[in-house]
């Protein structure tokens, strides 16, 4: 992937040095809704953790406890992986301002956090066993650097493509809940069955997918980004986290009514069709009969 030289974001805090979070969650008294819902989702299975799991030790009761921080710092020059994930993240920002701009609207940029271990958030404490994950609550991303060795060494997905994809899956996350998709699906919690939410939450993954596809899309036609073989990295990235690859690695059974990200193929199609159409419009997992 060519990025060095490119634009670094603005939008970046670094949290790396400022000690993490308590290590529990920081909610009060009633379910916090989406918020704890995407940081589970996101992250979860990457690791062979249940999401559900995950939610159960994250919801419960109350509005999320205010987050008290240490003011933003910038990464250091010299930190070749935050400068790439910054140059990332403002070639997101480029994208999403145009896309947003041609339809009409206007973009409002997500800041990325990075961390150890973990970090206060608005979506309560985010820990880095969790993956990269999106807090709506704050519309931040945060990664824990360390998550890229596991893409590579644990999951098989090496490549700096693959890295970027997972950047833009999560900033798809942020395009989903400025568009309103999110409190959307948010609302039907509890009005519908866990195995109607969960093909509902596969629905959004996979847009999320999608999303990351119509960014690299516009980057390539207005940057040339795109190396040999930078497509097939991410192609495999996608692979490697479907639900049906993730349960036959840790060594259960491949049960398609738990998935909440979708399968290898789903996901894989739908970033290839961003990519392919670069159209927000085709992205529009949830009026498609077939995934």
């Amino acid at each position: 992937m060519k990025w060095e030289g490119n634009r670094e974001s603005d939008n970046v805090e670094d949290r790396r040095g400022s000690g993490g979070g308590s290590g529990m969650p920081v909610f009060g008294g009633r379910s916090i809704g989406i918020g704890t819902i995407v940081i589970a989702l996101v992250g979860g299975w990457v690791l062979g953790i249940n999401p559900l799991t995950i939610l159960g030790l994250l919801s419960g009761g109350g509005m999320p406890a205010q987050v008290q921080q240490a003011p933003a710092q910038r990464p250091p020059a010299d930190d070749t992986m935050a400068r790439f994930v910054s140059t990332v993240l403002a070639d997101t920002e480029d994208v999403w301002q145009t896309v947003f701009r041609e339809g009409g609207g206007r973009y409002q940029e997500p800041r990325l956090v990075l961390f150890r271990g973990a970090t206060p958030t608005a979506c309560g404490t985010g820990q880095a066993a969790m993956g990269p994950f999106y807090c709506p609550a704050d519309q931040k991303v945060y990664i824990d650097l360390g998550f890229y060795e596991t893409l590579k060494s644990r999951l098989g997905a090496p490549g700096d493509f693959a890295q970027a994809y997972v950047i833009a899956h999560e900033v798809g996350h942020h395009v989903q809940h400025l568009l309103g998709i999110t409190s959307k699906v948010d609302q039907m919690r509890g009005r519908v069955s866990q195995k109607e939410y969960n093909a509902m939450s596969v629905r959004l993954e996979l847009q999320a997918d999608c999303f990351a596809g119509v960014w690299a899309h516009h980057a390539q036609n207005a940057r040339q980004i795109l190396e040999q073989g930078d497509v097939e990295e991410a192609m495999n990235a996608a692979g490697r986290i479907g639900d049906d690859a993730l349960q036959r690695a840790s060594g259960g059974a491949v049960v398609p009514d738990s998935f909440t990200h979708g399968s290898s193929a789903q996901r894989q199609r739908w970033f290839h069709t961003g990519l392919k159409q670069g159209s927000v419009q085709a992205c529009d997992t949830f009026s498609a009969r077939s995934l």
